[in-house]
């Protein structure tokens, strides 16, 4: 079980990056994983606060997170041998850096510019290109720093898709007891109840969650972070991925790079939870309260788009059971449920 040994959040946080790499033994060397956009917004200052403590600084830009810009980074990671590395960014930067200081077997250090989905924290990387469309085991952060007077900057939209993408642990966490109950696999009762309640702050507080507001963004980031930890625990994502995962999942094989990670996930959890026989008109509620999407136009999808996904959103990962492995919906009960739910 990994765990974070620091989690720093709040305003101006960022400052404190020496006293936290002092605390777990980060005296000599360091590489940033970043990008254009984020060396701007918060790569610059960690490496400038770094190289003033005497710590030998490299950065590494990268743009997109594929198994090619994973490779990349390793290489540098053999050249440089850096005792830590850190990810300074959204998601995209932070899975890079995750998946390739795991595999050379360094720490990684997870400084996130974005608040859009619970990778900041969790042991996963999404890394695009691979045969199958989704996240696989790479490391947990030995700490995270989040700075709120940073992650205020960027765009809401972001924030949104975030609380999207934690209200969906209401159907993972559903899924994954079905499973115990269905086909008996191991379910654990602490990573759920994690889970479930970081999604539970997020609906209670939805109210906060608006633009420029900092105590909403710190519920949201303190729940993302949460989630990450119950992945940790449980040693897979079961906790916070289910079927509404998968449709999202199903709609980017649909129509990929269409709209973001945790909006997908948020649509598709008002479904699962009308087929778990749960509050679906309460998540969506929430959902419209953050200002996140709610039916397939805000996701700039049609009709066809979100009934097929829903179709073929149980062979994405055959080998996870969820609702839709045991309904087996048809495409006409595809629809009716989409209608049902409003997201058509």
């Amino acid at each position: 079980m990994q765990l974070p040994r620091e989690v720093v959040v709040g305003e101006g946080v960022i400052e404190r990056v020496p006293e936290i790499f002092h605390r777990l033994g980060f005296t000599e060397s360091a590489l940033i994983i970043t990008g254009s956009k984020t060396e701007e917004v918060a790569g610059r200052t960690v490496r400038a606060i770094l190289e003033s403590e005497g710590l030998k600084v490299e950065t590494l830009k990268v743009e997109t997170a594929t198994l090619r810009d994973v490779r990349a980074v390793e290489e540098e990671i053999k050249d440089l041998k850096p005792q830590v590395v850190l990810g300074v960014g959204g998601g995209t930067k932070i899975d890079v850096a995750k998946l390739s200081s795991a595999r050379r077997k360094v720490p990684f250090i997870s400084v996130p510019t974005t608040a859009s989905h619970d990778g900041i924290a969790s042991p996963l990387s999404s890394i695009k290109g691979l045969e199958k469309p989704y996240s696989i085991m790479a490391q947990a952060p030995i700490a995270i720093i989040a700075d709120t007077n940073i992650i205020t900057k960027a765009p809401y939209r972001l924030v949104a898709s975030g609380c999207g993408d934690v209200i969906a642990k209401v159907t993972a966490v559903r899924d994954w007891k079905l499973a115990r109950d269905e086909v008996g696999e191991y379910y654990g009762d602490y990573a759920a109840s994690l889970a479930l309640m970081s999604a539970e702050l997020v609906m209670q507080n939805a109210q906060k969650i608006k633009p420029g507001n900092v105590e909403g963004l710190r519920v949201l980031l303190e729940a993302l972070i949460s989630c990450g930890v119950a992945m940790s625990i449980a040693g897979s994502s079961r906790p916070c991925s289910g079927s509404e995962h998968l449709f999202s999942h199903a709609l980017d094989v649909i129509k990929p790079n269409n709209t973001m990670h945790g909006e997908k996930c948020g649509v598709g959890t008002i479904m699962m939870a009308h087929l778990h026989g749960l509050d679906w008109k309460r998540i969506r509620e929430t959902l419209k309260t953050v200002g996140a999407p709610t039916n397939a136009k805000e996701l700039g999808l049609t009709e066809e788009d979100v009934v097929k996904a829903l179709f073929i959103a149980p062979s994405i990962r055959p080998e996870r059971y969820t609702i839709l492995s045991k309904l087996n919906l048809s495409m006409e009960e595809c629809k009716r449920l989409a209608k049902q739910t409003e997201v058509i």
